[in-house]
């Protein structure tokens, strides 16, 4: 540094300088760009757009600091040193960067085959990890350090850790085999036989996130999947068939019953949102009760979360038709029957009463 003189320090300085000014109007560029991509449906340019934004600023800062090296003109050794310094940071950012891009494109095909339900981490996170990996090796590569004793170290401490996270990593390959065979996507509506239930909202590499019918979030390890008995109320199909349970009095007309909950349950079908205009109601009779005729009435909804609505509606509205009709509702009937006790079979009781039941006679 002896030799530097004040001129190539200045020149130095004006060329990180103009390093920083280019790379503070490409961001500017680049956000402008990033910008109009998001306004097209296109996915990709999105991607490409983040790409260069992320890279612009610091691959402009690293390569005015080389030339800034080599104006000055530095002793060779330290020259080297400089130039290994600076490409080890650009594969590092180059690395994040791909990372990203990477990660963005395996949610972006996910998505597309999957549509908004397509939304899960769990590769974008393998995918990130990977590249980051890769990029890792490629740097210290670059600077010199030697890789292959670093793999064989890696393997053993990779067996090392596999066995002192055989948790993690049961649950991590247990999220995989649930996306790889379709199980449950997020979106769907399932239910454990332990309980718990709600529509899935993403899958990690560590446990699956549902959101239950109260809006609260339950996390569930991936391991609990594989271990237990599971209802998804998602397939094969979303639309499903409701049971509305109902009662009818014994001297109502069963045929003008059936009628009115078919007609009730088709207008419920073409008016409520979540029914399903086209299908076919049932009525379908089950047991003779204590006070009533007992049936229920099978209607269909689009999706599980719309069949309390369709309900509620349909209850409304066929309480609302039976009473128009003036059909009897199913009240409890209670029949009582007094049966005199004579002395002559049942003994005198005390005082010269007649016995009560269940009170021997003296």
């Amino acid at each position: 540094m002896g030799d530097v003189s004040w001129e190539r320090v200045i020149a130095a300085g004006i060329v990180l300088a103009s390093a920083l000014a280019i790379a503070v109007v490409l961001r500017l560029l680049t956000a402008r760009l990033f910008k109009r991509a998001g306004d097209t449906r296109w996915a990709w340019d999105d991607l490409g757009a983040r790409l260069i934004k992320d890279l612009v600023v610091p691959v402009s800062v690293l390569l005015g600091l080389w030339i800034s090296a080599k104006v000055l003109q530095l002793p060779r050794g330290t020259l080297d040193a400089t130039a290994k310094v600076l490409t080890a940071a650009t594969i590092l950012v180059v690395t994040l960067a791909l990372a990203r891009l990477i990660a963005a494109s395996v949610a972006s095909v996910a998505m597309a085959r999957q549509g908004v339900a397509g939304n899960v981490t769990i590769f974008a996170n393998i995918t990130r990890v990977i590249v980051l990996g890769l990029g890792i090796l490629v740097m210290l590569g670059s600077l010199g350090v030697s890789i292959t004793p670093l793999l064989g170290a890696a393997g053993i401490g990779g067996l090392a850790v596999a066995l002192a996270l055989q948790d993690t990593l049961s649950n991590l390959f247990a999220g995989v085999h649930v996306l790889a065979a379709k199980t449950i996507e997020p979106g769907d509506y399932i239910k454990l036989a332990t309980g718990q239930e709600g529509y899935v909202v993403d899958i990690n590499w560590r446990n699956t996130s549902i959101r239950t019918l109260s809006d609260n979030i339950e996390v569930i390890p991936n391991m609990r999947f594989s271990d237990t008995i599971l209802t998804n109320f998602h397939r094969p199909a979303q639309d499903m068939s409701i049971l509305v349970d109902a009662k009818v009095n014994y001297e109502a007309d069963l045929d003008e019953i059936e009628a009115l909950c078919i007609e009730v349950g088709q207008d419920v079908m073409k008016e409520v949102q979540g029914g399903v205009a086209d299908s076919d109601i049932f009525v379908r009779f089950k047991n003779f009760d204590d006070g009533a005729v007992g049936f229920h009435v099978i209607l269909r909804s689009s999706e599980f979360g719309d069949q309390f609505r369709i309900k509620h509606e349909y209850l409304k509205r066929l309480h609302r038709a039976i009473r128009e009709r003036g059909i009897a509702p199913p009240y409890w009937h209670h029949r009582v029957a007094l049966e005199e006790i004579s002395a002559r079979h049942d003994g005198a009781g005390r005082n010269g009463e007649p016995a009560r039941r269940g009170e021997p006679a003296v």
